[in-house]
């Protein structure tokens, strides 16, 4: 699986890119809320840190004419310095929006999926990933893992090229319950990141190695 974070703080991408192999960052309009700075300002700082990797911005038009031009903004923003994808609600617009987009050589997240059928038909328009929502399907007493596994299935069964990258979690347990789908990638917080990485059965483990060891290892380098 690949891991992304799913943040617009800079200090805890810097974080996690010291030692995390992520594969890139995805930002929507709540995230960038959360640190309370204009996508002018944040843009920039993310490019630099994610240089070489994804890099996952939503549009915020509502019209599929209006989030192509948006689109092609960030894309000449980000130049070659990143794997820029257009992240696009799947509203009728959004639908509409996604073969527009393909036309301009712009890639496609297909965001704020909540069903099976949606994201095949995200797939369909020409989405390069559908981002279905886990914990928001839980919350509603339905079954966000179940769905996840259920697009995976289809999109082996019907061969299509379309890459699931499952978004909204709350606990490290439903990661790696996505994980065992067989989902391609998960977008992931930095609390999350840091929790499935870890453990202290590890940390103990580590201590004990380096008190048993501290008058063992006598070869200097």
């Amino acid at each position: 699986m690949y891991y992304l974070a799913d943040t617009a703080n800079i200090e805890e991408i810097e974080k996690l890119l010291y030692y995390f192999p992520l594969e890139g960052v995805t930002t929507n309009p709540t995230i960038l809320a959360a640190e309370n700075k204009k996508l002018s300002q944040i843009l920039p700082e993310l490019i630099n840190l994610v240089e070489g990797k994804m890099l996952h911005v939503q549009m915020i038009s509502n019209k599929a004419e209006r989030m192509v031009d948006e689109a092609k903004k960030y894309r000449e923003i980000v130049a070659d310095k990143c794997d820029f994808y257009a992240k696009i609600p799947i509203s009728k617009e959004g639908f509409r929006a996604i073969p527009l987009l393909k036309k301009e050589g712009i890639k496609v997240t297909a965001t704020a999926i909540f069903t099976h059928l949606q994201a095949l038909v995200a797939a369909r328009a020409g989405a390069d990933f559908v981002a279905p929502y886990v914990n928001r399907l839980d919350n509603i007493s339905s079954h966000g893992i179940e769905v996840v596994g259920h697009i995976v299935k289809s999109f082996n069964d019907f061969s299509l090229p379309t890459k699931v990258l499952a978004a909204s979690f709350k606990t490290v347990d439903q990661v790696h319950r996505v994980t065992l789908t067989g989902c391609y990638s998960a977008t992931i917080s930095y609390e999350l990141l840091e929790r499935l990485r870890s453990h202290p059965m590890t940390d103990t483990s580590v201590a004990t190695f380096t008190k048993d060891g501290e008058d063992l290892y006598d070869i200097p380098f």
